[in-house]
């Protein structure tokens, strides 16, 4: 891979994003709630006049069982299958690079994670997860069923 990583933090814990898949990392003015949505959706806010999905990234792994506070986190916009969206993290924290490809993920990564996470990779900043963005998009197992 050798490529670069956006560090986040998410639900508690260190992890990476693929940095080309990036736009842009925003503080959120506003998110309007949508009815009948999956959990996993937080709703909808404005990017540049362009509807932006909002996910709650720790929903969509199944750990969050409290609403999310987005006036608290930072959404890092991805454009994914021609859409907007806004993945709502506690942090993201820097541009990194991966040292090398992708690993197998090895060790049982905990509840929710192993279903986003495409391995781990090793960068300067220790091993991280890398989190596949389709998947924290999809949402939870049980949610993707449905």
């Amino acid at each position: 891979m050798n490529g670069k990583l956006l560090l986040i933090t998410l639900a508690g814990r260190r992890a990476a994003l693929p940095a080309a898949a990036v736009n842009s990392v925003i503080e959120l003015s506003e998110v309007t709630p949508v009815p009948r949505t999956p959990v996993h959706i937080a709703g909808l806010s404005a990017l540049r006049s362009r509807p932006l999905t909002v996910i709650d990234c720790a929903a969509a792994l199944g750990l969050s069982a409290a609403e999310p506070d987005w006036r608290l986190q930072r959404a890092v916009v991805v454009e994914y299958e021609g859409h907007l969206y806004g993945l709502l993290v506690d942090a993201a924290d820097d541009i990194i690079d991966a040292i090398d490809d992708p690993q197998p993920l090895g060790a049982d990564p905990g509840p929710g994670w192993e279903a986003a996470a495409l391995g781990r990779v090793e960068t300067k900043a220790g091993s991280l997860l890398l989190l596949d963005i389709g998947a924290l998009i999809a949402g939870p197992l049980q949610a993707r069923a449905a």
